[in-house]
C-alpha cells in the first residue's frame, strides 16, 4: 500500500518554482488538489500532472513549499526530480534576484559535464 508523503524544500519563491517547472517540460496548475491511493486528497497550490501517473504537489510550509505525492504511485524518480527541479530553481531565483538589483544577464553557459550553469551579469548603474 502507498502513501502520501511531503518533502520539505528550500524553494521560498512562488514564481521562480512555476518556472522551473515549465523548464522541465511540465504544465503546472495553481489552486489544485492531488490524489493518492485510496482516493486520499490533499490541497496544494501548485499541481503538476505527470502523464499516466499519480500527480505531484507544492504546498507552503512555513517559509518554504513542500513536496506531495504519492511516491510510489509517481513514474519518475523523486531524487532525480527534485535534483533537477532544484537547479532549475536556484537558476531563476538567483538571476530574478540579480536583476532586481540592477543586474543583466550578459552570458549564460550550461556545463554540461559538470551539472553547472554559468551566468555572467552586468550591472548598469
Amino acid at each position: 500500500m502507498s502513501h502520501i508523503t511531503s518533502i520539505r524544500t528550500s524553494m521560498v519563491e512562488k514564481e521562480a518554482l512555476l518556472q522551473a517547472l515549465k523548464d522541465l517540460g511540465y504544465k503546472p496548475q495553481e489552486s489544485e488538489q492531488i490524489e493518492g491511493y485510496g482516493g486520499r486528497k490533499v490541497k496544494v497550490e501548485i499541481k503538476v500532472p505527470i502523464v499516466l501517473s499519480a500527480d505531484i504537489g507544492f504546498y507552503r510550509l512555513g517559509e518554504s513549499y513542500a513536496a506531495v505525492a504519492d511516491w510510489a504511485m509517481v513514474r519518475l524518480n523523486r531524487d532525480e526530480f527534485l535534483s533537477k527541479l532544484n537547479q532549475r530553481y536556484a537558476y531563476h531565483a538567483a538571476k530574478n534576484r540579480l536583476e532586481s538589483q540592477g543586474f543583466t544577464l550578459v552570458e549564460e553557459e550550461d556545463i554540461k559535464n559538470k551539472g553547472q550553469i554559468r551566468l555572467v551579469l552586468r550591472r548598469t548603474v
